[in-house]
């Protein structure tokens, strides 16, 4: 199953094939994406040094220093000093972790929301950069950059070729703001190269994918992480969808793995009117307890929410549907989350490193810690995929709840559960077609077919709206034995007997990511949306005087 794999560190790291625009460092680049380990982060004055001075009495310095100054062959200090940081971090929690310096930029990047770069959304089309859409008021749109374009060389030196790494090709299209990049590109089938010179800007990473209305009175927010952007960018959607007519809102938080733990208290107020409700509160051995409480301000009125969660949804994620199911303001829909209740605070090192250490456990309004036991890290690692081969992702009878102590919920006084994750009011199984080999390998291959796709057929798709795209766009047999044929061709990996069980999902989503292709996000989803099983399940409970009753459908 190469959806789930572990980490260096043994953190959890999720693959689904839900997800299919990942955030790189100089751009966008159109394709799957790890998404990182679940991490919810507490924001601080820092530490004082003092505090820590003493502890060990300089054991480790001292050994260090005799090794590098005694040992009889050379060693690389650097080297000796990660790997002990990483075996002593290795006997703490699952969430502790340490970032090299190499990783750091990229990590707060994603949390503060935004990084430096030329602002291009773009795939690898036979070994080439090409441009599916430079960002909208970006530089490289201002330096005139085009859609279509192919670039193929970047500051003199050549971008194309079979060796081509994306990561390098991205580092060199980032930079600092300011600073200028020098790119060439072919444009059509000329052959000359133009030449641009683009100033690198601040890039938005958005972590709202989309908002807009399923329905007359529903609207629908997507959340991918909860970074320093996010609840004002939960704030703007909210805002846009309210002038549409939103009555009802559907919160996705499917695969989000958490982020800033203020970012969700402050999303959370907006769906709470009265002042003083306890959201969430953490606590720990030398942090003491601290309460988070709805502010009472509330800008649009909601009226009946429902929030989607799966095994991917971690922290912050947890936080959300934590309390509003404690309160019983709104219906949790889809499979048990990932079951993360630790807190971590940051402390940027000398040398421009950072340690994310576990300083508390968080509880939900009813008193839950779901935080899943961590005694075995082995366990821990290879949960997600011991849920899947439990049955637990399939079947609701199959959700083991390792802690059999009973909390109620504040106004209906239903019973919840803690110890390992939310599980949902109302459970949707798991498609396992998208864990399918043929359909993974098809994936792969995906961005390439729709770009040719969409430039073969410009003039036609030109005059189509979303709404004629939705209603009257066919994938016919025609076009999905195209595509079989276009990824055999370029190395996916097709089983025949596979094609039929895939078929139908292959179908949706080349519609899907034509969707996106012409209209970005809000044409991805609202094609994708239509057949999604867990989206069409909170439609039907929030149809219902009452969301909650009979909630165990």
């Amino acid at each position: 199953m190469p959806e789930i794999e572990n980490s260096k560190n043994g953190k959890l790291n999720i693959w689904l094939p839900f997800l299919f625009a990942a955030m790189l460092a100089g751009g966008m680049y159109v394709g799957s994406q790890l998404n990182p380990a679940p991490q919810l982060i507490i924001q601080t004055d820092g530490i004082d040094p003092a505090e820590f001075s003493k502890i060990g009495n300089g054991r480790v310095e001292d050994l260090l220093r005799f090794i590098e100054a005694r040992y009889v062959d050379e060693v690389n200090s650097d080297e000796l000093i990660e790997k002990a940081i990483d075996k002593i971090i290795s006997e703490l929690d699952p969430h502790s972790s340490y970032i090299p310096v190499s990783q750091v930029e990229r990590i707060n990047d994603e949390l503060e929301g935004n990084f430096d770069g030329v602002g291009i959304e773009f795939i690898i089309l036979d070994d080439t950069i090409v441009v599916v859409a430079p960002i909208a008021g970006g530089p490289s749109e201002e330096a005139g950059i085009l859609a279509g374009d192919k670039i193929i060389e970047i500051n003199d030196s050549t971008a194309v070729g079979g060796e081509t790494d994306v990561r390098e090709l991205v580092n060199k299209l980032r930079g600092q703001a300011g600073s200028e990049v020098k790119v060439g590109v072919k444009r059509g089938k000329s052959k000359t190269v133009k030449n641009f010179n683009i100033k690198r800007e601040p890039i938005p990473i958005f972590s709202v994918d989309v908002g807009y209305m399923l329905d007359e009175r529903t609207g629908f927010i997507k959340v991918n992480r909860f970074s320093e952007t996010t609840y004002r960018e939960f704030m703007q959607e909210v805002e846009e969808l309210h002038e549409k007519g939103m009555k009802d809102l559907v919160i996705d938080l499917r695969q989000n793995p958490g982020g800033y733990l203020n970012k969700a208290t402050q999303m959370l107020s907006q769906l709470f009117p009265d002042k003083g409700k306890l959201l969430v509160y953490t606590e720990g051995r030398t942090v003491r307890r601290n309460e988070y409480k709805s502010t009472g301000l509330t800008h649009f009125s909601i009226e009946k929410v429902a929030v989607l969660i799966d095994e991917g949804s971690a922290s912050a994620s947890e936080i959300v549907a934590g309390a509003v199911q404690d309160w019983d303001r709104g219906v949790i829909i889809g499979r048990r989350s990932f079951g993360k209740g630790l807190v971590q605070e940051q402390l940027d090192l000398n040398d421009g490193s950072a340690l994310r250490l576990t300083v508390a456990r968080y509880f939900t309004p009813s008193d839950r810690l779901i935080q899943k036991s961590y005694d075995d890290k082995n366990a821990y690692s290879s949960d997600i995929i011991n849920r899947y081969q439990g049955g637990e992702l399939l079947n609701k009878d199959s959700i083991h709840q390792s802690d059999t102590t009973q909390f109620f919920t504040k106004l209906e006084k239903r019973i919840v559960f803690g110890g390992g994750g939310i599980t949902p009011d109302v459970f949707i199984p798991l498609d396992t077609t998208y864990l399918n080999d043929s359909y993974i390998s098809l994936r792969q291959v995906l961005p390439q077919y729709i770009y040719r796709y969409a430039e073969n057929n410009a003039n036609e798709l030109r005059e189509m709206s979303l709404e004629k795209l939705r209603d009257d766009f066919v994938v016919d047999d025609n076009m999905l034995n195209d595509f079989l044929k276009f990824g055999e061709e370029n190395g996916a990996k097709v089983d025949a007997e596979d094609v039929g069980k895939i078929k139908e999902n292959v179908k949706r989503l080349l519609k899907a990511r034509l969707a996106r292709s012409l209209y970005k996000e809000d044409g991805f989803y609202t094609i994708w949306n239509d057949s999604d099983e867990v989206v069409k399940a909170a439609l039907r409970a929030l149809k219902k005087e009452n969301p909650l009753a009979d909630y165990d459908e």
